[in-house]
């Protein structure tokens, strides 16, 4: 080859090089340009990285479609995903910091009609107010779409969108064949001094539809609306439902004439639900709507006859273990009552023995696993009972009773984790799945009632062979570890909050597997494996209920308040007192002092001392009354001859009550 030709390779081939480049690559997709729902043009020419969102539906679309790197801070109701955690908190939904705000110095913040004084604050700056409202399942496809652009994750938001579409079309099928006679009257319970419900024309009511529920139609609009005792009865709902807050509601009115004379609370046909799903149009549409649909119908819904899908694995997801004894481990995918099931499945070269909570000692186990039933699938499962379910789930997975072992759970397998500890020759698996929100328990104080999915389930893969005396001791050093994983998160009682610490859920259970190889005797705490196994299942819970339930150790003081029930809004409603400091104005003061690390560290501290005065661990509370003082004293920058006992409920613990007066009159004081 010449010289001059070779001049002419080496100067065309990064020319030619760079126009494939750029023919294959995909078009910049900045600047993007749209109109809000307060109908200002926003043209965005960077993808956010500085990112505030006080809409947690908002900040629910931006973690799902992938570009929750750029949320830094958000509101302390803000609890989906678990990634959501670690983020800043920059106070709750109505009344943020605008100085804690400041500081974040956002590129975009995302806020709601609600937040007239963010937008004051931050309406004239370098910093874009991107207000997108929810008031209808279209707007909720809108601003999934419209977040996408944002933040290029366009075919993401896509997936997001189709994924709801095809879950309520699946209902749709579902209700189609039920007769209109037989559709049932539909409400959501809300308020607090009031019976209130939402608007006739609110997304909720949109959704109770969706469902193949009839809503009410009052002829009021918006959010929410009072309604009166005679629009109730003469509505007569045959279903209500609402989320965990609207209990006290319940507990306040259904006792009372023409309230609890309606079919719904006279066949006991209430059901609550996660915060999270009622109150929001966002990208768990879809699932809620199949959730309501499936407790306001658990009976048409429990006839095989009636499916729409074919009850079948659809796709299976393999895990890699290094163990002799194991032929295959599979988490599989399939529909049972029309939703979708996840199952683990670990088969075995050869039969074992097992030692399961749930069964007892079994031989001749060929296939172990852990099975997930969607909640649109526990009130069908109640029904059918273990049996049934269990008997279901073989026949779908190609399973047999006599050859299997396999526990149940509400949490989801996606959520497993898999936890291994070695020394020298010997190892451990630990397979965890967890969930705390529903039916944790302190054993010993709370009071066996009924079976809720909820679940911390735990198999245990050794590589050496597990004599019967080492199997069953191994159920001790797990559960004694699972114990003290919640204990180290400070896990709450779900029944007895205020007071306890929980030690499991109502719904444990632990499959210990024989393993092949050399004998072992010993797991318990003095032994090697013992520890082994411990280390593996306390690992493997915190992390577990991390990825179901969004709890971290070094979780906020805000979400340490909602752990124990307490709820900032409503110790303000019960406050007694006559200060210049008005009502209204006392919860976002309380949230803003619990910005501070001083006084969040104040009610942390309180926490600890409270659980520990309770057990009679702390006889003498004077010194703590002092700091109490003093925490009221330096909040109101003055001197206080008498502290007044604005939280008077008897109710909560007298450690919480003190710290909490000390707050309420720091700030009543401070005017």
């Amino acid at each position: 080859m010449n010289l001059k030709k070779r001049f002419h390779i080496a100067v065309l081939s990064p020319i030619i090089f760079l126009a494939v480049l750029l023919s294959t690559a995909p078009a910049f997709p900045y600047p993007v340009e749209f109109i809000d729902s307060q109908g200002n043009k926003i043209t965005i020419n960077d993808r956010p990285s500085q990112v505030v969102s006080l809409v947690p539906s908002i900040t629910e679309i931006i973690f799902k479609i992938g570009a929750g790197d750029a949320v830094k801070a958000i509101t302390y109701h803000d609890t989906y995903p678990s990634e959501a955690a670690t983020k800043e908190i920059i106070g709750g939904f109505f009344s943020p910091s605008l100085k804690t705000i400041e500081a974040m110095r956002p590129d975009v913040i995302f806020y709601s009609h609600f937040h007239k004084q963010v937008k004051d604050k931050f309406g004239h700056g370098k910093c874009h107010l991107v207000n997108l409202e929810t008031d209808s399942m279209a707007d909720s496809y809108k601003n999934i779409r419209i977040l996408g652009r944002i933040f290029n994750k366009e075919d993401e938001a896509k997936k997001v969108i189709e994924k709801i579409k095809n879950e309520l079309q699946i209902i749709t099928k579902k209700v189609a064949r039920i007769p209109q006679p037989k559709r049932k009257r539909v409400i959501r319970l809300m308020g607090r001094d009031e019976v209130m419900t939402p608007g006739d024309d609110s997304f909720q009511n949109e959704r109770i539809r969706a469902a193949g529920g009839i809503p009410p139609e009052f002829g009021k609009k918006g959010y929410i609306v009072v309604i009166t005792k005679e629009e109730w009865m003469n509505f007569n709902p045959q279903v209500i439902y609402g989320c965990g807050n609207d209990r006290e509601t319940a507990r306040k009115f259904f006792d009372r004439p023409g309230w609890k004379d309606v079919d719904a609370v006279k066949n006991g046909n209430i059901f609550y639900f996660p915060c999270n799903l009622t109150c929001r149009a966002s990208t768990n549409t879809g699932y809620f709507v199949s959730w309501l649909s499936s407790r306001i119908y658990t009976d048409e819904f429990s006839n095989k006859e009636d499916q729409v899908l074919e009850e079948k694995i659809f796709k299976s997801r393999k895990l890699e273990f290094d163990l002799d004894y194991i032929n295959d481990v599979r988490i599989s995918y399939s529909h049972i009552h029309d939703f979708p099931n996840k199952t683990l499945i670990i088969d075995f070269n050869e039969p074992l023995s097992v030692v399961s909570t749930l069964e007892g000692e079994r031989k001749g186990i060929e296939s172990v696993g852990n099975h997930y039933s969607p909640p649109p699938c526990w009130g069908i499962d109640h029904k059918s009972g273990l049996s049934g379910v269990r008997q279901r789930v073989y026949q779908v997975i190609g399973k047999s009773e006599e050859t299997a072992s396999f526990l149940f759970t509400g949490a989801d397998m996606d959520n497993l984790i898999v936890k291994r500890q070695k020394f020298r020759d010997m190892e451990i698996y630990a397979l965890v799945t967890a969930g705390v929100k529903s039916n944790a328990v302190r054993m010993s104080k709370d009071e066996g009632r009924f079976y809720e999915p909820g679940t911390i389930n735990i198999i245990l893969l050794p590589n050496m062979k597990l004599t019967p005396r080492a199997m069953t001791r191994a159920v001790i050093s797990a559960t004694e570890a699972k114990t003290a994983a919640l204990q180290d998160l400070d896990i709450r009682s779900a029944y007895s909050s205020l007071y306890n610490q929980a030690t499991g859920t109502g719904t444990d259970n632990i499959i210990v597997i024989q393993g092949t190889g050399i004998q072992i005797e010993n797991a318990g705490g003095h032994s090697k494996l013992g520890e082994l196994i411990a280390k593996a299942v306390y690992a493997g819970v915190q992390e577990a209920v991390y990825k179901q339930n969004g709890i971290i150790n070094r979780r906020n003081v805000f979400h340490r308040l909602k752990d124990r029930k307490i709820n900032i809004y409503g110790l303000v409603s019960e406050a007694k007192c006559d200060c210049i400091y008005k009502k209204s104005g006392l919860g976002g003061g309380i949230e803003e002092i619990l910005l501070d690390p001083r006084y969040a560290g104040f009610i942390e501290a309180s926490f600890a001392i409270s659980d520990n005065y309770e057990r009679g661990l702390i006889c003498d509370l004077s010194g703590y009354k002092l700091w109490c003082n003093n925490v009221a004293e330096e909040i109101a920058g003055k001197k206080i001859a008498q502290l007044s006992g604005i939280v008077e409920t008897d109710r909560k613990p007298v450690v919480l009550r003190m710290a909490l007066n000390a707050l309420l009159n720091g700030l009543c004081f401070s005017k």
